[in-house]
């Protein structure tokens, strides 16, 4: 008797009814439709991208780069360094490389200009950034 009973599976399709237009969607109509719109959210993307590297002027271009390399770890890591080989030949007596003594103005001079004309380059690239993060946020909707 156990031989004798089969199990039967039956595969069910979940459809989905459009209210008002009588459609009917199953999964791979789902789906497809699904594919196209995530196609055409990278099309989008990638034309919002290039009218952005189109619009942009080449100083907005090396202002972005400039502001990326500024807010990088690589870019905290020189610097650190730069700052304590500074330090280090102009506090170790014995290497008689003291062109800038103990209060380290020449130091201070140089920390005021990069701080004085990196702020302003990554505010411009910070602007232009939500710029574009807004086009693409309306393209969203």
């Amino acid at each position: 008797m156990a031989a004798d009973k089969e199990k039967v599976t039956i595969k069910t399709e979940s459809k989905t009814t459009i209210r008002g237009y009588g459609i009917e969607l199953n999964d791979e109509k789902l789906s497809r439709i699904d594919q196209m719109v995530e196609s055409y959210e990278k099309r989008v993307a990638a034309r919002l991208d290039e009218d952005y590297e189109h619009h942009t002027r080449r100083s907005d271009r090396v202002a972005d780069k400039v502001a990326a390399f500024g807010g990088s770890w690589t870019f905290i890591i020189i610097f650190a360094c730069f700052l304590v080989v500074w330090i280090l030949l102009n506090v170790l007596p014995f290497l008689g490389l003291q062109f800038d003594p103990k209060p380290f103005i020449l130091l201070n001079l140089i920390l005021s200009f990069i701080a004085a004309f990196q702020a302003p380059i990554i505010m411009m690239s910070q602007n232009r950034q939500e710029a574009k993060d807004r086009l693409r946020s309306e393209n969203d909707y």
